[in-house]
């Protein structure tokens, strides 16, 4: 199972999706169709990382239909985001303090699996009233993708999403972003990984077309898609454009962090820019709007974004052929 993790927040999060069998007896849900299980999936109450009853009872529900399954799918999906949306910023030491030779998820693992053993590895930098909340939140998502996994195996396109990629909608202030809401890319001035100031202004008014690309260093399809990245800003610069690269962790510009990220793009050859800004900023909050990752933004010279964010890796041929359809729409827009 391919999924991008999330971790909302400073643009950390979030699946962000990048995901066995959970036990106990199961709740048939027989002949339910996805309008009867979403409702008893929302009868569930609030997913918050307390309301573990609720969690189990989504854990138990039996699906025999592919409508009933990409409801449930949704709703425990939003369940691990909202776990790690809750403590976001104990998630985010989390995954700072990952070994960079064990951050990428191999197929076939559990996701909370990495997060144990991740949290265990770093837990000196925790209290225990930290560890505690952190391994009950890791359980939960271990419980989580066990149940996500029997679903996609059962019904392959239980985790389809609309654009049919492999993360979850991505939102703006926590609402779905819509194309008619998108305007302009916030304004900025920051710097790229190595120091020098970057104007927003500057940076799309100086390219025909820049496709802005926020991942995390510890989310498996960012890095995977990285090389071809690098490949899109090389083919974009014949024609005037650019690709740049935001890191969530790197966003109020957090020396190791920074450091992190760079060795990541140097290993996967990609030698385009990443910026930073200050997150209190508009585009700071821009960021921490972001719901999933990888997330890819196009936008015109005039500083516009085009259409919807493409919403996975571009590695994906849906997520390429639309990633293309929106750069020629922008190379357009700048002739004009």
């Amino acid at each position: 199972m391919k999924k991008t993790k999330l971790l909302t927040g400073i643009a950390l999060a979030l699946t962000m999706g990048s995901l066995v069998a959970c036990g106990g007896k199961e709740t048939k849900a027989a002949g339910t169709s996805k309008a009867e299980t979403s409702a008893a999936v929302s009868a569930s109450g609030s997913l918050d990382g307390t309301a573990s009853t609720d969690l189990d009872t989504l854990l138990n529900l039996e699906i025999d239909n592919t409508e009933a399954a990409m409801a449930l799918h949704q709703k425990l999906t939003e369940a691990e985001t909202a776990i790690l949306t809750e403590n976001r910023a104990l998630w985010e030491k989390v995954f700072l303090a990952a070994d960079k030779g064990s951050t990428m998820i191999e197929d076939g693992s559990n996701y909370g699996d990495f997060l144990l053993k991740t949290i265990e590895d770093a837990k000196g930098q925790f209290s225990e009233e930290e560890l505690k909340t952190l391994r009950e939140g890791a359980e939960k998502i271990q419980k989580i993708e066990g149940k996500l996994t029997i679903l996609e195996q059962k019904y392959p396109e239980s985790g389809a999403k609309p654009d049919g990629g492999n993360s979850a909608v991505p939102a703006e202030n926590g609402k779905p972003v819509s194309e008619s809401s998108l305007g302009s890319f916030p304004a900025f001035e920051g710097k790229d990984l190595d120091g020098n100031a970057v104007k927003s202004s500057e940076l799309f008014g100086g390219n025909t077309v820049t496709v802005v690309n926020f991942w995390f260093t510890s989310c498996r399809p960012c890095v995977e898609e990285l090389s071809a990245l690098d490949a899109l800003n090389k083919q974009l610069a014949e024609k005037g454009g650019a690709v740049v690269g935001i890191n969530s962790f790197t966003l109020d510009g957090d020396a190791a962090a920074i450091a992190e990220a760079k060795d990541v793009l140097a290993k996967k050859g990609a030698s385009y820019r990443n910026l930073r800004f200050d997150a209190n900023t508009d585009a700071g909050k821009f960021a921490m709007g972001i719901y999933s990752f990888p997330t890819s933004y196009v936008v015109d010279q005039k500083g516009n974004i085009v259409g919807e964010p493409i919403v996975g890796a571009i590695t994906e041929k849906k997520q390429a052929e639309r990633l293309n359809q929106l750069i020629e729409k922008a190379l357009a827009n700048s002739k004009k």
